[in-house]
């Protein structure tokens, strides 16, 4: 399939049925393994949810927490009729205030997630646009590298900082890439705002969802 062709595939999949399936506070709670997953991973507040729900052109199919952490489970959503894709919000990470017992378990149920499911095609490791690459942010991939979970960098909020600052941070954010081995060189930067790189993260979902 050439590109135009995914790029209209995917405009068209997530202009259809695109719905909540389930939470998951552990792994017996998760959905069988039936179809293709793209998991979504960042930082509390890094625009997670505002990005899935302008990918699935969606105004709140995914909410924001209104205290940082306070998501502790995996949000599966199922996207076309029938399903082709899920998109995994997992939850964020980063959160200074977070009780240690609620780290300890956050850690456990992504790595178990990451490192056992067999139909997660790739996750999508999302980077504050004004920020740049964090520690945290460097622990995620570093836990994606072990897990052999291929992943792109995704920056977010790009409208939010000038031009020059925030072609600044992308070189930054291509040269930490570089240095992960289940990095994908190609870094996207979007803004969930103003729809900035949207249409391109949906044909890579899409074509992440294929291999």
């Amino acid at each position: 399939m050439t590109e135009p062709d995914l790029t209209e595939s995917a405009r068209r999949l997530f202009s259809g049925r695109v719905d909540f399936l389930r939470s998951a506070p552990s792994l017996q709670f998760l959905p069988d393994p039936e179809e293709p997953e793209i998991a979504f991973a960042g930082r509390s507040n890094v625009g997670k949810s505002s990005l899935i729900n302008a990918v699935t052109g969606r105004k709140s199919i995914a909410r924001a927490s209104v205290t940082p952490g306070r998501t502790q489970e995996l949000n599966f959503f199922e996207v076309g009729t029938p399903t082709q894709i899920r998109l995994v919000d997992m939850p964020g990470y980063g959160f200074a205030k977070a009780p240690l017992k609620v780290v300890e378990n956050w850690k456990k149920l992504v790595r178990d997630y990451l490192r056992g499911r067999v139909v997660l095609k790739r996750a999508l490791v999302l980077i504050d646009g004004r920020h740049g690459v964090k520690d945290v942010d460097r622990e995620m991939m570093k836990m994606l590298d072990e897990s052999a979970v291929g992943y792109r960098l995704v920056l977010t909020k790009a409208d939010k900082i000038k031009a020059s600052e925030l072609e600044a941070v992308l070189v930054a954010t291509q040269a930490e890439a570089r240095k992960h081995s289940a990095a994908f060189p190609v870094v996207h930067v979007t803004s969930a705002e103003k729809g900035m790189g949207v249409a391109e993260l949906r044909t890579a979902i899409l074509e992440d969802s294929l291999v």
